[in-house]
């Protein structure tokens, strides 16, 4: 006989630690719908997000190298997907969700705007005076009810608890404000954005030491969390290939990332003495955190990977240069608003023509703004 929800709900509380949130006790859709079958809830929110057409764009959406700049370089899907992995990882480790943790994960970024935060930071300036762009919100939108695929509610009818999590999804890349900055959420939620961090600080490391920017020498050197790292796999591992040697020195800053978080995170678990979902989220600041030590050593290597990688010339003026397109085709469906898609024209009536626009935009790959700049525009300067 197949397993059922039932029997899937009951494994959770026979493993799952009383404070983790569990699927039974969602609170619900917006739109009720007949439970899954074989899935819990929280699954089917997972299949959802995967399924959506948000999540596919992320294939072609800029992580901090241009789209198509390199083979082996992270685009927003492949950093989305190690954010999951992450997430699945500590949540199993501290006994909670794993899958509302992978299903926060999977859909953090749906509403991210092309171009990486350059783009981002593009849209929220154009938008200034409309309401601003923060691609948290984005990503609430877009599962509210930018995607239409459902003939009885619009967006993808998520359970409270995963649309909670994108809503309070706040890293130091992340300029939450109002609600979204507010510190409860589920233990879940928490973990998915240090999940987020933990993958963003090493693929950008690995990314900047693949394109020749970061230079693994000065990371010793300069980078105290790169030189535990690699020191440990010196000890280890003895001498190695390069990339043998940077994807266990990768793989070790990870591991030990993951392991902070963990014996810290039930440490502060032990102190506050929750015995439920609900009592986390009444914690007055989110439990799941870095040790001290760690957080420092954190802080550094962001603030390193700032002045050597993200405003490095290579990686900065080229973004400078394709988020000066989104601008012009920003100003140019404003002035035409008939070559916005078929939906987009729709919302304008009720959202108005500005945030129309915006969602189209933020909704485009870093491919298609080229393709209707040309279409629109002209040549690409």
């Amino acid at each position: 006989m197949p397993c059922t929800r039932h029997e899937l709900e009951q494994h959770e509380r026979q493993w799952l630690a009383p404070f983790a949130q569990f699927s039974a006790d969602t609170r619900g859709r917006r739109y009720p719908e007949p439970p899954p079958d074989w899935r819990t809830q929280y699954q089917r929110d997972r299949d959802r997000v995967i399924h959506s057409r948000a999540f596919r764009r992320l294939e072609y959406k800029t992580q901090v190298f241009l789209n198509g700049t390199g083979d082996h370089l992270r685009t927003r899907l492949t950093h989305t997907m190690e954010v999951a992995a992450i997430a699945r990882n500590i949540a199993r480790a501290l006994r909670v969700n794993e899958d509302l943790a992978e299903t926060i994960a999977l859909a953090h970024d749906l509403g991210h705007a092309p171009y990486g935060h350059k783009g981002e930071d593009a849209l929220h300036q154009l938008m200034r005076d409309h309401g601003g762009f923060e691609h948290n919100r984005q990503s609430l939108r877009i599962v509210e009810c930018l995607e239409q695929k459902y003939p009885a509610f619009p967006g993808l009818n998520l359970t409270l608890e995963v649309r909670e999590g994108l809503a309070k999804h706040s890293t130091p890349y992340d300029h939450p404000a109002g609600p979204a900055a507010a510190p409860s959420s589920s233990l879940e939620a928490q973990i998915a954005n240090l999940a987020d961090e933990i993958a963003y600080y090493s693929h950008d490391l690995d990314d900047g030491i693949d394109s020749g920017l970061l230079d693994e020498d000065r990371l010793e050197r300069d980078v105290r969390i790169w030189h535990d790292a690699a020191s440990q796999v010196r000890r280890e591992q003895g001498l190695l290939p390069d990339e043998c040697r940077r994807y266990f020195t990768i793989r070790c800053l990870i591991d030990s990332q993951i392991r902070d978080v963990v014996l810290h995170t039930e440490l502060r678990l032990q102190q506050a003495g929750v015995g439920s979902a609900d009592a986390v989220r009444r914690q007055p600041e989110p439990i799941v955190q870095y040790s001290p030590q760690r957080q420092a050593l954190n802080i550094e290597l962001r603030q390193y990977l700032h002045q050597n990688l993200y405003f490095n010339p290579e990686v900065h003026e080229p973004n400078l240069r394709a988020v000066r397109l989104l601008e012009k085709l920003f100003h140019f469906y404003l002035a035409h608003p008939g070559e916005i898609g078929e939906q987009s024209r729709k919302r304008a009536d009720g959202s108005g023509v500005h945030r129309a626009v915006c969602d189209y935009l933020a909704g485009m790959t870093d491919r298609y703004v080229l393709l209707e700049y040309q279409r629109c525009i002209g040549p690409i300067p």
